[in-house]
């Protein structure tokens, strides 16, 4: 059999656990040399094939790729780039297939979201209009966990694990202080139309009483005057509220309640912070002292708390995609099957691309309360094992031993592209 080449690239918001799957890519691809000759990655992602800057991976060494199990964000870059429609620029989808024809690249593992899926479903199938057919395989990776098919995306796990230990952390804080000091804590996280990271604060309300009191969830617009009186609520039987809030966050008429009327490069709106809006909100009603917080990039870099079953799943994902692709499988996904809840067990499938490219998965109506402000009994049996297990990198000097690989470029074989 003859071997030939495969590019992998990183696309999106990166996660705490994305460098575990090119981990699972990287490994795998080693013990099928028969199939696969040499393994290259994109420079800052779906670019790294435009503008041909592949990165040779043979060149890291042993220590800095083992060190991607551990180490957060994309190792070889990413980027919110999303090619154009095929009608619309198809330059670009021929500019892929020019570069890896150039390359003997005839593998394309794509760890990314839903639009990231939708790019590998349309280069597998325009490579072989074009008579150069490529093997696409995505890899799924998102920490908004809202990819449909699998039970969970790789990333959310870790997110949803930051989410809840800083809310009970928080609630710890602020119930030490309530009598004197802040009375309202309000936490922003992400979720722009899916509130899975949103529901995972609620797991820091338990017999304790700490937690969440209030959670908003972009499925369940504000019902204003009753979100303001759950919290006088909570402020009049325990001294204090502690409210985490999705960034995604609704008003009555379903508009964002921090729109800043600008979209990014896929053509989502951009947010401009819902936390504040939310204090203001509840100063003006009621004059509470109030703080607000907003994780932001925090929770899907904070690998220092990585859940160990996410970290296990994207790097068993990474290989998935690898097996798949040798056993001749194209345009698919590697998705988690779940077979049990306690304890969690777990298998991998597989799923066409074309069911999951551009599909977003919402956190189902069953999750959340009949007062739309908390999480019920089978969001909390589903979101429990996928922050379990600690899964802490080697430290140095008091601080996480992260590593930079060198992202060395091998030379250009095509004409400069100038149509990004």
């Amino acid at each position: 059999m003859v071997s030939h080449n495969a590019f992998y690239a990183q696309s999106g918001g990166v996660t705490a656990v994305i460098n575990a799957s090119a981990a699972g890519v990287i490994a795998e691809a080693k013990t099928h040399p028969e199939t696969i000759g040499t393994l290259y990655a994109g420079r800052d992602g779906i670019l790294g094939a435009l503008t041909e800057e592949l990165i040779d991976i043979g060149a890291e060494s042993e220590e800095s790729i083992a060190a991607l199990l551990h180490t957060p964000a994309g190792a070889f870059g990413s980027c919110r780039y999303k090619l154009k429609s095929l009608t619309e620029h198809r330059a670009q989808y021929e500019r892929l297939i020019e570069v890896f024809k150039a390359h003997d690249i005839r593998y394309f593992f794509y760890n990314g979201g839903g639009d990231s899926q939708d790019t590998a479903h349309k280069v597998s199938q325009l490579s072989e209009k074009m008579g150069f057919p490529i093997t696409c395989i995505g890899v799924p990776k998102t920490m908004d966990n809202d990819l449909p098919v699998t039970d969970c995306c790789p990333g959310f796990g870790s997110v949803a694990k930051y989410t809840a230990v800083s809310m009970l952390e928080a609630s710890f804080d602020v119930a030490s202080m309530q009598r004197t000091s802040t009375k309202v804590f309000v936490m922003e996280v992400m979720g722009r139309h899916a509130g899975w990271v949103a529901a995972s604060a609620g797991l820091a309300r338990d017999e304790r009483g700490l937690g969440p009191d209030i959670i908003l969830f972009p499925e369940i617009p504000l019902d204003e005057p009753r979100f303001l009186a759950a919290v006088d609520r909570a402020v009049q039987e325990r001294g204090f509220c502690m409210i985490a809030v999705s960034e995604g966050a609704k008003d009555a008429e379903g508009e964002f309640l921090s729109s800043a009327g600008n979209t990014d490069a896929f053509g989502h709106a951009q947010l401009g912070g819902v936390a504040p809006v939310i204090v203001d909100k509840i100063k003006k009603h009621g004059g509470y002292k109030c703080h607000w917080a907003v994780c932001d990039y925090l929770q899907r870099s904070a690998r220092h708390i990585a859940s160990k079953t996410d970290v296990d799943q994207a790097f068993e994902l990474g290989r998935a995609a690898v097996r798949f692709a040798v056993e001749g499988e194209n345009a698919v996904m590697p998705v988690i099957v779940r077979e049990a809840d306690s304890p969690y067990r777990w298998h991998i499938d597989r799923a066409p691309l074309a069911q999951v490219a551009n599909v977003e998965r919402t956190l189902p109506r069953h999750y959340i309360s009949d007062n739309g402000f908390e999480i019920t009994d089978a969001a909390r049996r589903y979101l429990l094992p996928l922050i379990e297990g600690e899964a802490y990198p080697p430290y140095r000097n008091g601080l996480p031993d992260y590593r930079v690989l060198d992202k060395a470029i091998i030379p250009k074989k095509c004409p400069v592209f100038n149509e990004l």
